[in-house]
């Protein structure tokens, strides 16, 4: 089982009155809280590996938020991002998760949404990709061999099902839009809105196939988002 945790955040954003806002509420949910303004400030102390979660304003001087995004995954770490920003659009979204991101919070936010992601990314179980494979909770994919195993027990996946699987567990805990997966599964090939919905359906079949406990939730007018405990 999964509990909230109060956990080190670095903020980094450059609008000096958000950041204030932000850190009274984080300090007053539990977190421990630092703040940068800048993207090169940002990035020396990301290096420290001090924090268990980041939350990163997309536009900052120095060094924006997308390249200090690239330079943590590429220097591998894997410590959790939420990108906070004004930029809204469903590239602008793609881009953000291209670039590493773990969640997307689109400015202006409520602080209750806010508090939320960051509970959510708290009981994230965590996330491992290397060589081809994706390791989530008990379960690991090997996409480009469209193969799902949790223990001894293993299914096939097509192709179109393993890359939508490795969709949703990279970014497990979170909402993913239903035009944000259309773009990145069928990115190659025109699709009709139905599609996701059939390919969501064998999926929970082969999630029960190994013995997973994971759970694929639909929300409704939203998207899909998995849960693995």
């Amino acid at each position: 089982m999964c509990y909230d945790r109060d956990m080190k955040i670095l903020i980094v954003e450059d609008d000096a009155a958000l950041s204030a806002g932000l850190i009274y509420h984080l300090e007053r949910d539990g977190h421990d809280v630092d703040a940068a303004h800048d993207g090169l400030i940002a990035w020396d102390m990301i290096q420290a590996g001090a924090h268990e979660l980041i939350l990163l304003d997309r536009m900052l001087p120095g060094l924006d938020g997308a390249a200090v995004l690239r330079r943590m995954r590429g220097a591998g770490h894997a410590t959790p991002v939420l990108m906070i920003t004004a930029l809204g659009s469903l590239s602008d979204r793609v881009d953000g998760l291209d670039a590493g991101a773990d969640d997307y919070l689109v400015k202006p936010f409520e602080t209750d949404e806010l508090l939320a992601r960051v509970r959510a990314l708290s009981r994230r179980p965590a996330q491992l990709v290397e060589a081809g494979r994706i390791r989530c909770g008990a379960l690991t994919l090997d996409e480009s061999q469209g193969l799902l195993t949790l223990g001894t027990a293993s299914c096939q996946l097509s192709k179109r099902e393993a890359r939508l699987l490795a969709q949703l567990m990279k970014h497990a805990g979170q909402v993913l839009p239903r035009d944000l997966l259309l773009s990145r599964v069928w990115a190659d090939a025109p699709v009709e809105d139905g599609n996701l919905d059939n390919y969501i359906y064998f999926l929970r079949k082969r999630l029960r196939s190994v013995g997973s406990a994971a759970k694929i939730e639909t929300m409704r007018g939203l998207g899909y988002r998995l849960e693995v405990t």
